[in-house]
């Protein structure tokens, strides 16, 4: 009887044993395949990135930096110039219009994000032709180059980084994160990126896919450059959400997929990983900011006129988020009075939280 037991209680310690070692071995499977995976991630990553990466002949840093931004450290500026280099238009992606342009500022101590839409008939001056025109022909004129230096001479703020994106980048993306949640504001039938009406979205809060919001980021019939612009912002703040939120790192590989071949950059891969610190605590804070104008018709062709005071403003906000009153680098860990440490100033006490 009691070798029985002994026998009964060896073979319940075997099979306890072999179900630990079994466990062991699955845990140890799956720690080695997602090290793989995430190995393989990061391989993508790196040569998406290296396929997106473009210096600008003749400007290593800008020329209102005193010397090169380190994003780990700094406050950094990334304008963000959305392009139509489609076949239907013909153009080409160096000689295309810019049909978005969003400048981010980056406040490194605060983790929070000012994001200005530049509507694109504004009139100002272009610097590559010598003479005024509408923005949106910037791009055309002297490609990406053209367009910085043009946002730099309106508003007086370094242009650190930029991230040149065509539409096929940005409907891959938003459908790799599995689509967006966007406010359409009225009842929308629009084009679609082959130019066919196939886009008919009813108002109120939708779930979107890529097709859908490129539409809604395009469409100005019923309203007015400036309400588009704000509808960029939106889009761009709810796939930046979308990012900081997703669950599952297998969404990340088609994203990297629709980035390497659709996006030029001048950040770097290692660069682009700083940038993660910003998502580290979930969706950072960003404000919304537009330039006021007027619209104008005295030529006989449109153009948005801008607000002196209010690009002065505006111009006044951002470098008081960037803190360009110091230096770059290691010098954004230094104390600092306290409105330009967080990055606030009394003009921007009311900004959208």
């Amino acid at each position: 009887m009691k070798n029985r037991i002994k026998k009964q209680g060896k073979k319940r310690s075997s099979k306890a044993s072999l179900i630990i070692k079994i466990s062991l071995l699955l845990v140890a499977s799956l720690l080695i395949c997602a090290t793989a995976y995430g190995v393989y991630i990061t391989k993508q990553v790196k040569h998406a990135a290296d396929s997106a990466h473009e210096e600008l002949k003749g400007r290593d840093i800008s020329a209102l930096r005193n010397e090169k931004v380190e994003p780990v450290n700094d406050n950094v500026s990334i304008l963000f110039v959305g392009v139509d280099d489609s076949e239907n238009r013909g153009q080409g992606s160096d000689h295309s219009r810019s049909d978005a342009l969003i400048l981010a500022t980056l406040n490194n101590k605060t983790k929070t994000i000012k994001m200005l839409s530049i509507p694109r008939d504004s009139y100002v001056y272009i610097p590559s032709v010598k003479h005024k025109d509408k923005i949106t022909h910037a791009h055309a004129y002297g490609g990406t180059i053209s367009t910085i230096d043009t946002v730099e001479k309106l508003l007086d703020v370094p242009i650190d980084y930029y991230v040149r994106m065509n539409f096929n980048a940005f409907i891959d993306v938003v459908d790799a994160l599995g689509g967006i949640e966007a406010e359409v504001p009225y009842k929308l039938h629009e084009k679609d990126e082959f130019d066919r009406n196939a886009i008919n979205l009813e108002p109120g809060l939708q779930h979107l896919n890529g097709s859908q919001a490129l539409a809604l980021a395009r469409t100005r019939k019923q309203d007015s450059d400036i309400e588009r612009g704000k509808r960029q912002q939106e889009i761009l703040t709810a796939i930046i959400n979308k990012v900081s939120s997703v669950g599952s790192i297998t969404k990340y590989d088609d994203v990297i997929r629709a980035l390497g071949d659709n996006m030029k950059t001048n950040m770097t891969f290692s660069e682009m990983k700083s940038f993660l610190s910003y998502l580290s605590q979930g969706m950072p804070r960003i404000d919304s900011l537009t330039l006021d104008g007027t619209d104008d018709m005295s030529t006989g062709v449109y153009f948005y006129q801008l607000n002196q005071e209010s690009v002065d403003e505006i111009s006044q906000t951002l470098k008081n988020h960037l803190d360009t009153n110091k230096a770059s680098s290691s010098l954004t860990n230094k104390n600092t009075k306290k409105d330009n440490a967080t990055g606030e100033d009394s003009t921007d006490k009311d900004s959208t939280q």
